[in-house]
C-alpha cells in the first residue's frame, strides 16, 4: 500500500474515484481513552458489544475525522466523511499498512475492517465496554442512543456543537475516569470499511484509521477479481461477523429499513 495513496490528517487535495480532485479538511474531536491499550473500533449503535479490536499505545489521544468537500463546485456544500483516525505521534507518517488485530496482522493483500449497519463509525476503550455500558435489563436503544432528550447518542451526533453535526465525544454512561467513544458518520453509508495504521520511518506507529473509502483512486481490476463469483473472497478480510443475538443481520438495520443513520 503505498502511502500516496492515503490522505487521512491531510488538508490537501484527493482524488475521487471518478477522478475529480476534491479538498479535504481534517476536524478535532477531541481525546479518546484507551488507558487498557486496547482500542476497539465498531459501528457504535450497531455492534459495540462486539468491537474488532487493535493493540495500541495505552492512555488519551487525539481522534480526528478526515471529510472531503464532494460538492461539483467545491463550495463546502456537500461533504463526506473519508477517514476516522486517533493519533498516537506527531512523527512523519512513512508507511501505510492494514492494521493489525490482537490476533494478529492479516493476510497478505487483505485487511481487518469495520462492518456498518448505522451509518456510524466509532472508537472506544475494548475493556470499558462491559465496565461503562448498562448491564443485563437496560435496553441501549431506548436508554442510552436515543433517549429523546440532549443527552442521547442520536441527540448529541445531530447538535451542530461541541463537534460539527454528524461527530460526536460523548463520555460512557457508567465513566468514572474518563471513559467515553467518539463517533463519526461513515462517509457514504453502511459498507465495511478497512482499518490502516501509518507508521513513521523508524516504525512506531503514528495512528490507527477508519478509511471510508471516499476518497482515493480506484484499483484496477484483474481478469481474476472481473470473473469473480459472489460466494468468492473479497478483498477485505472481515473479522467473524457480530450478529445481535437471534439475528441475522444488526438490528438497527432492520429498525430503520436498512437506511442506517446516514445523510
Amino acid at each position: 500500500m503505498d502511502i500516496r495513496d492515503h490522505h487521512a490528517l491531510s488538508t490537501g487535495l484527493a482524488p475521487l474515484p471518478d477522478g475529480r480532485q476534491v479538498q479535504l479538511a481534517v476536524v478535532g474531536l477531541g481525546d479518546l481513552s484507551v488507558e487498557s491499550g486496547r482500542l476497539g473500533a465498531c459501528d457504535p449503535f450497531a455492534y459495540l458489544y462486539d468491537p474488532v479490536v487493535l493493540p495500541v499505545p495505552p492512555g488519551r489521544h487525539p481522534v480526528f475525522v478526515t471529510v472531503a468537500d464532494v460538492s461539483e463546485a467545491q463550495d463546502g456544500s456537500h461533504r463526506r466523511e473519508a477517514y476516522l483516525s486517533v493519533v498516537f505521534s506527531e512523527a512523519a507518517s512513512t508507511v501505510v499498512e492494514p492494521a493489525p488485530n490482537e490476533g494478529g496482522a492479516p493476510e497478505d493483500g487483505l485487511a481487518w475492517g469495520v462492518g456498518v449497519d448505522a451509518g456510524t463509525v466509532g472508537f472506544v476503550d475494548a475493556d470499558a465496554i462491559d465496565r461503562c455500558m448498562p448491564g443485563d435489563g437496560s435496553d441501549w436503544y431506548s436508554d442510552v442512543f436515543d433517549t429523546g432528550g440532549d443527552d442521547g447518542w442520536f441527540a448529541q451526533m445531530d447538535a451542530d456543537s461541541p463537534y460539527p453535526a454528524g461527530t460526536a465525544n460523548i463520555p460512557l454512561p457508567l465513566a468514572a475516569d474518563g471513559e467515553n467513544v467518539v463517533l463519526s458518520r461513515s462517509g457514504w453509508g453502511d459498507g465495511f470499511f478497512p482499518l490502516l495504521r501509518t507508521l513513521a520511518a523508524d516504525g512506531m506507529v503514528t495512528a490507527i484509521h477508519i478509511d471510508l473509502l471516499v476518497v482515493g483512486a480506484p484499483e484496477e481490476e484483474t481478469a481474476e477479481e472481473e470473473t469473480a463469483g459472489p460466494d468468492e473472497a473479497t478483498p477485505v478480510a472481515q473479522e467473524p461477523e457480530p450478529a445481535a443475538p437471534g439475528t441475522s443481520e444488526g438490528w438497527l438495520r432492520r429498525l430503520f429499513g436498512g437506511s442506517g443513520r446516514t445523510s
